[in-house]
């Protein structure tokens, strides 16, 4: 029962970051040719969730993406810290 709860606040979490996340947010390493873009951009891309993972503190949560059209995988780390502004962050790469 525990670890339902904690996949469904991971859910909730990486749902709120893309819902509220401007598209301006802070990624690793932008003038990299291996940054993907943000969640809104791979979702209205065609990318889909192929998986996520809750990290311990329940702050942040890893997302791989995936596209038939495409070799590799997206992978985007999106939190949220009460400490930042914005509160939403999300760093998304490539894995090839």
């Amino acid at each position: 029962m525990k670890s339902r709860l904690s996949i469904t606040v991971a859910l909730i979490f990486a749902i709120a970051a893309v819902m509220f996340a401007p598209a301006a947010m802070v990624r690793a390493d932008a003038a990299s040719d291996e940054s993907a873009g943000s969640i809104e951009q791979l979702l209205k891309s065609g990318w889909e969730v192929a998986g996520y993972s809750s990290n311990s503190d329940n702050r942040s949560t890893f997302i791989l993406f995936k596209n038939p059209a495409q070799s590799y995988l997206v992978q985007c780390l999106a939190g949220y810290d009460v400490t930042r502004s914005p509160r939403t962050f999300e760093n998304c790469y490539k894995l090839k």
